[in-house]
């Protein structure tokens, strides 16, 4: 009885090692392996066909980029919006002391800190240029003028994700509820 008790365990060892052989020959050999966080799905960008209105003196909400620098800056609280690619998009208007205007439709995507440039101002002041157009672009820290790290960490995003939808941020962002200030 020992002995055919033996042999059905030494059988099924036997198959146990054969359903080994399937395995690769180099278990270092990884890869084909991907961790579950480094997985990134394919994301698609909204197509940006219309442009909003050119701001209004009386939409623009200033907010703070650097006590250093001479320029204002300010966003018109009514071409912010947040895509369902989750960009922000909005319309900026940087101000010298002079009184010259810089006027930018921009994006920022808060999971690649990331912004994007769709169109400025035109030379005769009266409609967009898409030709300024650029491509996603790695945000600038620590110059006097990054008024695009500004916005992603006072008032767009946490967590690599939008703070909320437009009219929260638009809202944070008249009564200068910043990131920080809310801690």
């Amino acid at each position: 009885m020992k002995a055919i008790v033996l042999a059905l365990a030494c059988a099924a060892g036997s198959a146990v090692l054969a359903g080994c052989s399937h395995m690769p020959p180099n278990p270092k050999d990884d890869t084909k392996f991907q961790y579950l966080l480094d997985r990134h799905p394919e994301w698609t960008e909204n197509k940006v066909d219309t442009l909003p209105a050119l701001p209004s003196q009386q939409d623009l909400i200033p907010f703070e980029v650097s006590q250093n620098t001479p320029l204002h800056f300010a966003i018109d609280g009514k071409s912010l919006s947040v895509g369902s690619d989750n960009v922000i998009r909005y319309t900026v208007v940087i101000t010298s002391p002079s009184g010259a205007r810089n006027v930018n439709y921009e994006g920022i995507r808060c999971d690649t800190y990331e912004w994007k440039l769709y169109a400025g101002l035109n030379a005769d002041h009266d409609g967009w240029d898409r030709t300024v157009a650029n491509d996603w672009t790695r945000i600038e820290n620590g110059n006097l003028n990054a008024y695009q790290a500004a916005l992603y960490q006072d008032y767009f995003c946490e967590s690599k994700v939008p703070t909320g939808k437009a009219n929260v941020i638009v809202e944070h962002m008249r009564q200068h509820r910043t990131a920080r200030s809310q801690m």
